[in-house]
């Protein structure tokens, strides 16, 4: 395998290393934390850098590029942001509405976001009983007389749900029962009489806040619907194995600015008369950092190039969804342990990336969810 970049992609770390050191300083970070969200001015100069048209079809003024390109782009801005933003979740809402939209629900939407550079609708997926479990779903649309659809149902997890003006649900069709997969989408303006919403409260990735979503008797028209009736989630389930390998850029990215942080400090910290760098223990735990990293960029860009060429990644995408986050979090936390009792504290980022790439433990599908997927494909792949 060839892991050399090409002259374009080194170009595009270039640029992400430049707006970062232009943009996201650390002063600027807390206050985006602190107040919910990404600056509207950052995401317009990110969409206008080009970066937010990455993977979006050229017809509808993107940039097209592969897989393994924009694995390199989501890594590479968690690591020189030394955050977790919104722009993974911003590319994973359009494609889904371009993969998905009719002509002009893609318009509306692209031309949204040309203005603004955010989405204009959120991602109303999970369900309290209904996460990894998609059957569990209870959310539902009823057919009337008229032609127009009733939704009963609520969300959760939102991520962005109390900022974007619309949402994109999942809902089964006609029967709220276990047994039923007809499943369609929806993006429902949040005006629309019966929409309402209530805050949650994470304990980290607080620039992305989320929240609940309730729907009371909500009138819909076939126009408001996103694809094909009944194929809704089948849909969503083609997307799920990018959104993976794109969430373990995310940690990738900053665990990878935990692990230059604790290394840097520990050449800068000394006891009993020398720094710690010189004591095996804390050499140690670089050690295992480093190789937590190499061992999931190399699983994840195996991946990112298998999707390119067209091959099935049910297995690997499981698979570096179970290991990446999770190595990822460690190292995030021996860093920690390398800083102290400074590490402890709100001075040094450490603190921040530790909380919130234990969330991506969890979200695009849990680490226990995703064993059950790669032991299927594992025993089917070893069958005589």
């Amino acid at each position: 395998m060839d892991f050399a970049k090409t002259d374009e992609q080194e170009l595009l770390i270039e640029s992400i290393e430049e707006f970062c050191s232009r943009y996201f300083n650390e002063d600027l970070i807390e206050s985006m934390y602190e107040n919910g969200s990404v600056t509207d001015e950052i995401l317009k100069e990110y969409l206008e850098a080009g970066f937010g048209l990455m993977g979006i079809p050229e017809e509808y003024g993107g940039i097209p590029c592969d897989k393994v390109t924009l694995g390199i782009l989501t890594e590479e801005f968690a690591h020189h942001a030394g955050c977790v933003t919104s722009f993974l979740n911003n590319t994973l809402a359009m494609s889904d509405m371009i993969e998905f939209g009719s002509e002009k629900q893609i318009e509306f939407c692209m031309n949204a976001y040309m203005e603004s550079g955010k989405p204009i609708f959120s991602l109303g997926f999970s369900e309290p009983a209904a996460g990894s479990d998609n059957q569990a779903m209870t959310s539902v649309t009823k057919k009337q007389a008229d032609g127009t659809y009733i939704l009963n149902g609520q969300k959760t997890w939102v991520t962005q749900g109390e900022l974007l003006p619309y949402v994109l649900v999942v809902a089964k069709d006609e029967d709220p029962s276990r047994e039923n997969k007809s499943m369609s989408l929806w993006l429902i303006d949040k005006n629309t009489k019966g929409v309402s919403t209530a805050p949650l409260h994470k304990i980290g990735q607080q620039i992305m806040p989320f929240c609940e979503m309730y729907f009371d008797d909500v009138v819909l028209t076939e126009d408001m619907r996103v694809g094909e009736k009944g194929v809704g989630f089948v849909n969503l389930m083609k997307n799920f194995e990018m959104e993976r390998c794109l969430i373990v850029a995310q940690c990738l990215g900053c665990a990878q600015a935990a692990l230059e942080d604790a290394a840097q400090y520990a050449t800068m910290r000394e006891t009993f008369g020398r720094p710690i760098a010189n004591f095996q223990l804390i050499q140690e735990k670089l050690t295992d950092m480093e190789i937590a990293l190499e061992n999931t960029r190399n699983l994840l860009y195996k991946t990112l190039w298998k999707m390119d060429q067209g091959e099935s990644v049910r297995l690997d995408s499981a698979l570096v969804k179970r290991y990446g986050p999770k190595a990822c979090y460690e190292v995030a936390s021996e860093a920690l342990q390398i800083f102290g009792g400074l590490g402890f504290t709100t001075e040094k980022r450490v603190g921040r990336i530790w909380k919130d790439l234990r969330g991506h433990m969890i979200a695009g599908g849990t680490d226990e969810i995703m064993v059950y997927i790669a032991g299927r494909q594992i025993t089917k792949k070893y069958q005589a």
